[in-house]
């Protein structure tokens, strides 16, 4: 199975959903803690819905289990906590949930797009959820959109 991610900061709405497209995936898994932010512009939930059907053929899937929590979200924003320890904050938040466990392989079967506002995976919670369940469930590849 794959687990892509994709941002959508810094990013035409032509860009984003021909990338989507052309994924081949057919379910998108929002994993942002705010969804329907005006600053969202094009992936404001309603908004991202109906684009991801009309334009792409590809589901949209809430998943608030891989969405940090607010607290930490702030204090990483703000600055006063760094990059590291949000990481290490939100891997545990995922193991608190037992999130492999409660979200189960089969509700991102055949494959999903991890979408967060981050422009690039490096410090974006997505890719930290796509590491977790590939460690927790094996033989799943990792592709950043």
């Amino acid at each position: 199975m794959e687990i892509a991610t994709i941002g959508f900061t810094k990013s035409s709405a032509e860009s984003f959903f021909d990338r989507v497209a052309a994924s081949g995936v057919k379910r998108l898994g929002d994993v942002r803690l705010n969804n329907t932010s005006q600053l969202a512009s094009f992936a404001k939930k309603p908004d991202l819905v109906f684009f991801l059907s009309r334009l792409c053929g590809v589901e949209y899937l809430e998943l608030p289990e891989l969405a940090p929590e607010e607290d930490m979200l702030k204090a990483y924003r703000a600055g006063t906590l760094t990059w590291d320890a949000y990481a290490e904050r939100y891997l545990q938040l995922l193991t608190d949930r037992n999130v492999a466990v409660a979200l189960g392989r089969e509700a991102l079967e055949p494959g999903i797009i991890l979408l967060c506002s981050e422009h690039e995976p490096e410090r974006c919670h997505r890719r930290l959820a796509a590491e977790y369940l590939r460690d927790a469930w094996g033989d799943i590849s990792i592709r950043h959109l």
